[in-house]
């Protein structure tokens, strides 16, 4: 009993990682994604800023550097480019990734639609 245990937390591990590596998303369903749930608030167009920073070239930016927009002290303070490992990290759980950010979206719970909307954002460039 103890073995089967122990085998299905491996498998489920080994899945996980081997899902945490595959991150090629589809930037089609991503592009959805983005339309349905962040261009509300974001733009995918270079200098244009909402509510948020424009999303334009973001992978490998670094964070509170966009002109014209108004960030948070959290996210002035953060250093670290934006990497797909980043993001996936930040839209998972935003203000809990970067205590004190500005932005009230509670994340995007599933890997696979985190992926997806990373790779859209990797085609904004």
């Amino acid at each position: 009993m103890i073995g089967r245990i122990v085998l299905s937390a491996l498998l489920m591990t080994s899945s996980a990682v081997a899902f945490a590596a595959d991150s090629s998303g589809d930037s089609v369903s991503g592009k959805a994604i983005f339309q349905h749930i962040c261009q509300n608030c974001h733009s995918a167009e270079i200098g244009i800023n909402k509510v948020g920073p424009s999303l334009w070239s973001v992978v490998g930016r670094k964070p509170g550097t966009v002109p014209d927009y108004s960030y948070s002290e959290a996210m002035k303070g953060n250093k670290s480019a934006w990497t797909a490992a980043a993001l996936d990290a930040y839209l998972a759980d935003p203000r809990g990734d970067v205590h004190g950010a500005k932005m009230f979206f509670k994340g995007l719970p599933e890997p696979r639609d985190r992926a997806d909307v990373i790779a859209y954002l990797t085609t904004l460039k």
